[in-house]
């Protein structure tokens, strides 16, 4: 039965990724992939902060289901590794290196303080 949840979360994840991909691209008028950045950032914020506040308090079920369904489901590092290469074959090397730099370090950063925020609530 978890198994359901987390797919139907994992679904609405998707789908809320979708949303937000749309309203970001509409206004984006840089050329970059900033919705997938953004998107992927504010994923690794919320699961630090899910994983900080959850712990291994006995949250296995809410962990599974938001973590695992919905982020997992938000998150997209396959759209991610898709916009690199599409800006390296357009022969914009610096671009795909400074988004590619840009979203590991600010994911893991945003990942830290969402997990550093999360254990001060849990």
């Amino acid at each position: 039965m978890i198994g359901l949840w987390v797919a139907l979360a994992g679904g609405l994840g998707a789908a809320a990724r979708f949303t937000l991909d749309g309203f970001l691209t509409q206004h984006n008028h840089r050329g970059l992939p900033i919705a997938t950045l953004t998107i992927n950032v504010l994923g690794s914020f919320l699961l630090g902060l899910l994983t900080g506040w959850a712990g291994h308090d006995g949250h296995e079920l809410v962990r599974s289901i938001a973590g695992v369904g919905f982020l997992g489901g938000f998150t997209t590092f396959s759209t991610a590794s898709v916009e690199l290469v599409r800006l390296t074959r357009a022969e914009r090397p610096l671009a795909a290196g400074g988004l590619a730099v840009a979203m590991i370090m600010l994911s893991l950063t945003m990942c830290l303080l969402g997990l550093t925020l999360g254990q001060l609530v849990g």
